[in-house]
């Protein structure tokens, strides 16, 4: 075995009511991809703050040893000095500046006590090609894509020599192609010496990229697997991570028992006056009481620009077309109408449009229907907290309390506390898009759990989601979309992937 680059030795790490990190130890070989698994709220982005010293020396009980050395890091500067970066799921990067600006931010290139802006620019260039990113260093952040941010996020970790790279959720926010390249990115670096962990809640990337995988379980160090001998199969990894057998990642649905319908659109057309395009092309589809429709399709196909056209129009495009629910035309012009006519939306972007994450978890849930518990404009506290707990125990949410701020929150409890508030306004029609991102397997099947149940009791769903295995294992039937268009309609029985890709490239 190679000798560990980082040593973390028995790190325990406290916040109030909660033990996030109990006695954890993780080793990691010098020149490997090691990946860090477990539910939400297992601690493993709590683990990787303790390196990198955002949570300072002091903070947290045990050892870490990098390149055999014992560091007590008071910040991110001091773990940067050591060779050591993290990248965030929620990328550093400032939009309005250079790709060149980006990447030295912070380690400027100075001659004397001016910036050498033309060795920035070179240096900048050296590194994209090191990351495999053509593009010119002096565009904007904002004008690339999540995937190429991504990689100019790596470039400028890299500038600073890095040894042991850190990448939380990387490919949460990238498609299929991105993923990849991504992915093989880290391959090639790892040939060139660099060490990486990568924390990710895609087990096939996992299966596929990693050298050894440590498995987190509430706080706690549950085993280190080595791919190399056969140890890592996504059976296992569940196994280890829930701590339990989940035999059906997708539990079991009755698709036969739909009612009436209870939303149809007829040639629904938007046109995006920013973009100066139309988005939505002559757009039908229906959606039965009780069923679960998957809206599938490659991202920017216009899943999501649809269910924003439907709900209230919020980004104020241009529309066309009939809106029928139960049987009744509707013309919505804000939220509050689609709400008040019985429709819901739990967005994508949960942490930014979702939640208010500075704020506790019964006011998060209460947000969009405080007319329910308020007397006179005054909210009923009493109300609020009685809504609240039913929520948390409806929905199973892991909280010391209902006063916890939702920013202290796993990603799965956050998710389910942006659930809980849509479904205090009693919606009939619940659009979720991209219900699971960025949760893990046991959480994930927590939320399909909901969503079956929800649709028993006569609800009717519309799923929109970039996980092909999620569609089919979660729907009734199955709209593709495709560059603003419904490109097939396919019932459950008759969905495959390839027929929903191809459907999508159309």
């Amino acid at each position: 075995m190679k000798p560990p680059i980082l040593e973390m030795k028995n790190i325990t790490k406290e916040f109030p009511g909660v033990k996030a990190l109990d006695n954890v130890s993780f080793r990691v070989a010098e020149g490997e991809i090691h990946c860090l698994v477990g539910e939400n709220g297992a601690g493993k982005s709590t683990l990787m703050k303790v390196l990198s010293g955002v949570y300072p020396h002091g903070s947290y009980s045990g050892d870490i040893l990098f390149n055999g050395e014992v560091q007590k890091f008071s910040g991110i500067h001091d773990s940067e000095q050591a060779g050591i970066a993290i990248i965030y799921q929620e990328l550093a990067l400032v939009p309005e500046m250079t790709v060149y600006e980006n990447i030295f931010l912070g380690h400027e290139i100075r001659s004397g006590l001016l910036v050498d802006w033309n060795e920035t620019i070179k240096r900048a260039g050296d590194m994209l090609k090191t990351v495999r990113l053509d593009i010119n260093p002096a565009i904007k952040v904002k004008d690339l894509g999540v995937g190429k941010q991504q990689l100019v996020e790596i470039a400028k970790a890299l500038s600073k020599d890095v040894k042991l790279l850190i990448l939380d959720e990387p490919t949460s926010a990238l498609n299929e192609d991105d993923s990849e390249n991504l992915l093989d990115l880290l391959r090639g670096l790892r040939d060139h010496g660099v060490t990486s962990i990568m924390i990710s809640h895609k087990l096939k990337e996992v299966i596929s990229i990693a050298d050894s995988v440590t498995v987190l379980r509430d706080g706690k160090t549950i085993c280190t697997l080595d791919a190399h001998k056969g140890e890592v199969s996504e059976t296992v990894l569940i196994k280890h991570m829930v701590g339990r057998e989940i035999d059906n990642i997708y539990p079991p649905r009755d698709h036969t028992s739909t009612g009436e319908v209870l939303l149809e659109v007829k040639n629904w057309n938007a046109y995006d006056p920013q973009l100066g395009r139309s988005i939505l092309k002559d757009v039908n589809l229906y959606v039965k009481r009780g069923e679960i429709i998957g809206l599938a399709g490659l991202m920017g196909s216009g899943r999501t620009e649809l269910a924003l056209s439907l709900f209230g129009n919020p980004d104020g495009y241009h529309l066309n077309g009939d809106l029928v629910i139960k049987g009744d035309k509707k013309t919505f012009h804000h939220p509050r109408q689609a709400i008040q006519a019985g429709m819901a939306y739990v967005t994508e972007d949960r942490k930014g449009d979702g939640l208010i994450l500075i704020q506790d978890v019964k006011q998060n849930i209460t947000l969009a229907n405080l007319i329910e518990i308020a007397e006179r404009g005054v909210v009923d506290e009493n109300a609020e907290v009685q809504v609240a707990n039913e929520f948390k125990t409806s929905l199973n949410i892991k909280t010391p309390s209902i006063e916890q701020k939702v920013s202290n929150l796993s990603g799965g409890n956050q998710q389910k506390v942006c659930l809980g508030k849509w479904l205090f306004v009693k919606p009939e029609i619940l659009i979720l898009d991209e219900p699971t991102r960025g949760i893990d397997v046991g959480a994930k099947f927590e939320i399909y759990t909901i969503m079956n149940r929800l649709a028993q009791q006569g609800m009717s769903i519309i799923m929109i989601s970039s996980e092909l295995p999620e569609v089919l294992g979660m729907s009734d039937r199955v709209y593709i979309v495709s560059s603003g268009k419904i490109t097939g309609e396919l019932p459950i029985e008759e969905a495959t992937q390839e027929k929903i890709m191809q459907l999508a490239t159309n």
